[in-house]
């Protein structure tokens, strides 16, 4: 195989000489150069001509955001952000990066391995993906709601475990049909997820039937990414705790590192959250979560897989539609990595094949319909 052509860019000469030293090791990877900062990177690119850049958010002279515009709208590269917990990488991500990492907190053995692992694996997906065309007001639009939202620190995210804002507050009146109004809609999305998620649910009305999603995230950024998704859409969104009720007007994602299923109590419908081996690969798994709903939601439900690597959420997408729900997965064309649809496709889960920016369309027409 052909190995993948590294660029690693950032400011720390320590991390910058552990990523390197690392990351060439991988066999399916060759390291051609280290940059110090964005502007140092742009002088290297035509030279070292990489496949792949992995860089951080917070450097000087430019920051991430900033860098990935300028290579998005110059010489397209596929970028892989290392970052410490920063709701900025959402910005990055809008920008046109591929996917991110989470820089380990410390610099003990096994935090290192697992994150150079989880590295060198996203890398491998970016090498594989279509580079994104930008929208740029909506760069800018996205752009402009981060600036709202303060990054997290441990404290408040450990503070909003005990807090929840107060559930929108619905009209008497709803556009929905009381069999449309009690469906379950399940979302499930990897790599170019955080974005295909925003495209579908950001045009949702405030009193859309409720909705679960998992997007493979780490621990921390799921509750900044459901904070930001809140401020764009009209639903109230927010990071899933076990006993959240799936209600009309509200969208639970699932944790970063839990498995989130669907549970039934006395006709009414939660979530669980609990930790547990990997599924698919996955914690969260889609699997996990379109298993679940199959059992206690349908037929009245209607599930959706989106653009991510490998095959999780393809079987349990199947279960849904063998136990009645309504089933779409995101075409090949739209998507950032076609795997998850495609694996999905293959062994018949998926009862309708749309472009991204038709999928909301297509889930407010069937709810119309019931």
């Amino acid at each position: 195989m052909k190995k993948i052509k590294v660029l690693v860019v950032d400011d720390s000469p320590l991390f910058r000489k552990f990523v390197t030293d690392e990351l060439s090791k991988v066999d399916f990877i060759d390291v051609v150069g280290s940059a110090i900062d964005p502007i140092d990177a742009i002088s290297k690119i035509n030279i070292l001509k990489p496949d792949v850049i992995s860089c951080d958010i917070e450097m000087p002279k430019m920051d991430g955001i900033t860098f990935v515009k300028k290579l998005m709208a110059s010489t397209p590269i596929r970028v892989v952000i290392a970052s410490s917990l920063n709701v900025s990488v959402f910005d990055v991500m809008s920008a046109g990066a591929i996917d991110f990492v989470r820089k380990p907190s410390g610099m003990g053995s096994d935090e290192k391995e697992q994150f150079i692992k989880e590295l060198s694996e996203k890398i491998f997906i970016a090498a594989q993906a279509k580079l994104k065309i930008i929208n740029r007001s909506s760069v800018s639009e996205a752009k402009s709601v981060s600036d709202k939202i303060k990054p997290a620190s441990a404290n408040s995210l450990n503070a909003s475990k005990k807090t929840s804002a107060p559930a929108p507050i619905l009209s008497g009146k709803t556009r929905f049909s009381l069999a449309a109004a009690s469906t379950l809609i399940a979302l499930g999305a990897s790599t170019g997820g955080t974005e295909a998620l925003l495209e579908v649910v950001r045009n949702f009305p405030a009193d859309t039937p409720g909705v679960v999603i998992v997007q493979h995230m780490p621990p921390g950024f799921t509750k900044m990414y459901a904070d930001r998704l809140s401020k764009i859409c009209k639903m109230r969104v927010k990071e899933a705790q076990t006993g959240d009720k799936i209600k009309q007007g509200q969208i639970l994602i699932a944790p970063g590192d839990l498995q989130m299923t669907v549970v039934k109590n006395l006709g009414e419908l939660s979530v669980r959250c609990v930790s547990g081996e990997k599924v698919s690969g996955h914690r969260p798994s889609v699997d996990v979560l379109f298993s679940s709903v199959a059992k206690v939601a349908c037929p009245n439900s209607i599930g959706v897989i989106l653009t991510g690597m490998g095959s999780d959420g393809a079987k349990g997408l199947l279960e849904m539609k063998q136990n009645g729900a309504y089933t779409i997965g995101q075409d090949e064309e739209s998507c950032v990595v076609y795997g998850m649809p495609m694996v999905a496709y293959k062994i018949g889960a998926v009862q309708t094949q749309a472009p991204l920016n038709k999928i909301s369309e297509m889930i407010l027409g069937y709810l119309s319909r019931k």
